[in-house]
């Protein structure tokens, strides 16, 4: 089995441009500092409100790092170059904030397009899609709380289902897996219970829908063993994406206002260790479990690594993904790909103004994960110095 170093900035930034390089280091040096990213955000916002001409800096900048284009055709060229390198593209529409049934309907069409665009090419093995992309937020909150929905709410949540089942019964007909995205925890039974439904019409070969665990909830761990057994019982293999978490701050706000237990882990100790619990059980059980861990955490990374190896797992068996954000821990990516295993990269695209919310969370993630910028700048330095002394 080849050995793994995520040091190898050679092999991490083989792709990179010189230019691709100051442009990377210019941004992660930006979102270093809390506060560039908060007055950014507002002038950014406050830019577009008065139709300033900013869009070309935007997309030259921080959407050329993590995002594909501005719609699928767009992505071609982001999609071919990570094929070099034998990764693979999951197309992103990264469309948020949406409210309205025709925008939950155009965005169910473009799903399906991601889908078809997939559709026998190696180079895109799964698509996605995020719930509150097709159901209003509200709608999921009230179905998760078991609140009695009105006659019109109740017509409303049937028009969900079937928008969300046409999408993955589009993607069981074309053989491409599809995550579902998690979301808060106050709207994310909702989710859970729709996709379980989904599972169990379309995994009964393979995992084809996939439902995603935000490990940094304390109660997951738990749901995975349930969610296990509950697959072994009734026949059908379990699609699992397994992630730390987004929504950290909302979370522990919101559980402080209503004055509940916070379901967050109190410590990124715990949270670490749950992820790599949950790895340890979904590779014990790999054989009606598929899972991408979608991590940028060099160990766990590492740990996956182990239990590969461990358990005589093939290095690319289509039941193990490793998963990496679009200009993000190419150090991990490209590194894990070039020793051999199945490694696939999130590639959002979508216009440049509609896809704003998605690259201020990333620059503000940035910011608050302890360590993951300075480690990515303290690589393309080196990478930097590296090239300076091979000229």
């Amino acid at each position: 089995m080849p050995s793994i170093s995520f040091d190898n900035t050679e092999v991490a930034f083989a792709s990179k441009t010189e230019a691709d390089l100051n442009r990377s280091y210019m941004l992660f040096t930006l979102v270093s500092r809390p506060s560039w990213v908060k007055i950014g955000r507002i002038m950014t916002h406050t830019a577009l409100g008065l139709h300033l001409p900013i869009k070309k800096l935007i997309k030259a900048t921080i959407f050329k790092q993590f995002c594909g284009g501005e719609d699928i055709a767009d992505c071609e060229k982001t999609i071919n170059s990570l094929a070099t390198y034998r990764i693979g593209t999951i197309l992103d529409y990264s469309v948020e904030g949406k409210d309205a049934e025709s925008d939950f309907d155009y965005t169910a069409k473009e799903i399906i397009e991601t889908i078809k665009r997939a559709k026998g090419d190696k180079n895109i093995p799964f698509c996605v899609f995020k719930p509150t992309g097709m159901a209003r937020f509200a709608l999921l909150e009230k179905v998760t709380a078991k609140v009695q929905l009105s006659e019109v709410e109740g017509q409303e949540w049937e028009r969900v289902k079937k928008r969300v089942h046409r999408v993955c019964k589009q993607a069981a007909d074309a053989g491409v897996p599809i995550f579902i995205d998690a979301e808060e925890t106050w709207i994310q039974q909702a989710i859970d219970d729709m996709t379980t439904e989904l599972m169990m019409e379309f995994n009964t070969s393979k995992a084809i829908v996939y439902n995603t665990l935000q490990l940094y909830r304390k109660d997951r761990v738990d749901f995975l063993k349930k969610a296990h057994q509950h697959a072994t019982e009734n026949k059908y293999h379990l699609g699992l994406k397994l992630v730390r978490g987004a929504y950290m701050e909302k979370e522990r706000e919101r559980a402080a206002a209503m004055n509940y237990p916070d379901p967050i882990h109190l410590s990124k100790e715990d949270c670490d260790a749950h992820y790599d619990k949950a790895l340890d059980y979904c590779v014990q059980h790999i054989q009606n479990i598929a899972i991408c861990a979608g991590t940028h955490n060099e160990k766990s990374s590492m740990h996956l690594v182990t239990l590969i190896k461990e358990h005589k797992v093939a290095l690319n068996d289509s039941r193990i993904y490793f998963s990496q954000l679009l200009g993000m821990s190419d150090h991990i990516s490209y590194n894990l790909s070039a020793a051999g295993y199945n490694v696939v990269k999130y590639v959002p695209y979508g216009p440049v103004k509609n896809v704003l919310p998605y690259l201020i969370r990333r620059a503000e993630e940035n910011t608050s994960v302890k360590g993951q910028t300075g480690r990515e700048l303290s690589l393309i330095i080196k990478e930097k110095q590296r090239r300076k002394k091979s000229y």
